[in-house]
């Protein structure tokens, strides 16, 4: 059973991945951290709390990220993530608001305890903005040597980005952060568009969740998102996996094919957000990412929805 952490911006695939975490029986939620992207941070948190609520888990605690890149003072959240997830971030379906509050300490703090905590055992798996992840390295940078594995959601080595042709949303959101990360020396896998734009669940699957009130919410919610993906990526019948599929890397690395390079994120100019890697005066001791860019994509799909329909018997 793997530790995790997960630093999400939620969001209707971010929803999706965190559904993935609780029925998954091979990984321990150690805790939530919220952040912003696809919502605000406030939004993602309450969305969170109001999620555990649904599926009645009262274990995991939730903790408030950090609000903005790390050279801004403000984010405004892009018009087409609004568009996608709904204002509310879950597709306009109303979720009964939960009594549970949020954690005191604030995520970042969470995360540095957790690395000192747990250190090798403890795998990171963030998909939304990078900016959690790259305070806590500033804060504290033995984690870098420390944690056991930060899996990204983010980037497009390949192909084509989705806010802009060079970039991927959680990547531009603060690119900055994305850099530092990638060039921390820590154990960091990259899962992008490479990967995720060839997995698709359909409205076939999401109709057999509707056995109960979470599966009825769960399956309102990605039939939102199904029908985005019809006029933002022409995508017919269909949503693609972002989220789901970073976390499934944590238990299942076999379903992929990685390489391993030097790779940063260009943070300024028409490319800003661009995930490239780089061979100038690179020697053995550069940081190296192992980015994703083949998976068996029916399997997981295969795995994604058994797993998750223990939630909605």
């Amino acid at each position: 059973m793997k530790k995790v952490i997960l630093d999400l911006d939620t969001g209707i695939d971010d929803a999706m991945a965190l559904a993935y975490a609780i029925a998954d029986e091979e990984v321990e939620l150690l805790g939530v951290v919220g952040t912003y992207g696809n919502v605000y941070t406030e939004q993602g948190v309450q969305n969170v709390l109001n999620i555990l609520n649904m599926l009645n888990v009262k274990n995991v605690p939730v903790y408030a990220g950090e609000e903005c890149a790390l050279d801004k003072d403000k984010f405004d959240r892009l018009e087409v993530s609004a568009k996608i997830h709904g204002e509310n971030g879950v597709g306009q379906v109303e979720i009964e608001k939960s009594d549970c509050q949020k954690q005191e300490q604030d995520g970042v703090s969470f995360i540095i305890d957790s690395v000192k905590k747990y250190g090798k055992d403890l795998t990171i798996v963030a998909t939304g903005a990078m900016t959690n992840i790259a305070k806590a390295l500033r804060d504290f940078p033995q984690m870098s040597e420390l944690v056991g594995e930060i899996v990204i959601m983010g980037g497009a080595l390949i192909v084509e980005g989705n806010v802009t042709p060079f970039a991927e949303a959680n990547i531009i959101q603060d690119p900055q952060a994305a850099k530092e990360i990638f060039e921390s020396g820590a154990n960091v896998v990259m899962v992008g568009l490479d990967v995720t734009k060839l997995t698709v669940l359909t409205k076939d699957h999401t109709n057999q969740w509707r056995v109960n009130k979470a599966g009825e919410k769960y399956a309102d919610m990605v039939d939102y998102y199904i029908d985005m993906h019809v006029e933002i990526d022409n995508l017919y019948g269909g949503c693609y996996m972002h989220d789901p599929l970073a976390l499934s890397y944590v238990n299942h690395r076999d379903w992929f094919k990685t390489i391993s390079l030097p790779m940063t994120v260009i943070t300024q100019g028409v490319a800003v957000g661009r995930t490239i890697g780089y061979n100038s005066h690179v020697t053995e001791s550069t940081p190296r990412v192992n980015v994703c860019i083949d998976v068996k994509a029916d399997e997981f799909i295969k795995h994604y929805q058994s797993t998750v329909m223990k939630l909605f018997k």
